[in-house]
């Protein structure tokens, strides 16, 4: 992966399985900017997150700073009692606990995809992921519309 200054950067698609203990290979490439240690919990919209600890800690921070709201408290519930410190083994395996291969919906001995995303990686069901995936011209060009505001040139 190229390093742009400090900043760390996933990208990409990666297609793995999972074997009979639930565990998936991390590809190399990401392995390096991962680290041999890495938080992994609870995504958005039926994914897992994979956190190197350098990003964790500053998502954290953000939980940590949000507002003492009842909403905040959940959302820190919800990532916080779900993460999980995980470690690549010498084959660059590393075991997805069960509640969180459940909270994904990833069987063992399936197919998963690992996807780049800024400064974590997304961990999803191939099943998940392939309906999640399905973007059309039309669907880009109107999202890219949504967010014109925000000095973002694609």
């Amino acid at each position: 992966m190229e390093k742009s200054g400090d900043d760390d950067m996933f990208m990409n698609e990666y297609n793995h399985s999972v074997d009979i203990k639930g565990r998936i290979i991390v590809p190399s490439k990401l392995r390096e900017e991962l680290g041999e240690k890495f938080v992994l919990t609870v995504g958005l919209d039926g994914c897992l997150f994979m956190y190197p600890f350098s990003e964790w800690e500053k998502f954290v921070e953000q939980l940590v700073n949000l507002p003492g709201s009842a909403v905040s408290r959940n959302i820190q519930r919800y990532f916080m009692s779900n993460a999980s410190e995980c470690e690549v083994d010498k084959q660059g395996r590393f075991l997805v606990p069960q509640k969180l291969r459940e909270a994904a919906g990833i069987d063992i001995e399936g197919k998963v995809v690992l996807v780049g995303v800024i400064n974590k990686i997304e961990l999803w069901s191939k099943e998940k992921w392939d309906e999640i995936n399905n973007f059309s011209m039309m669907d880009m060009t109107e999202a890219a519309e949504a967010i014109e505001g925000f000095d973002i040139k694609c």
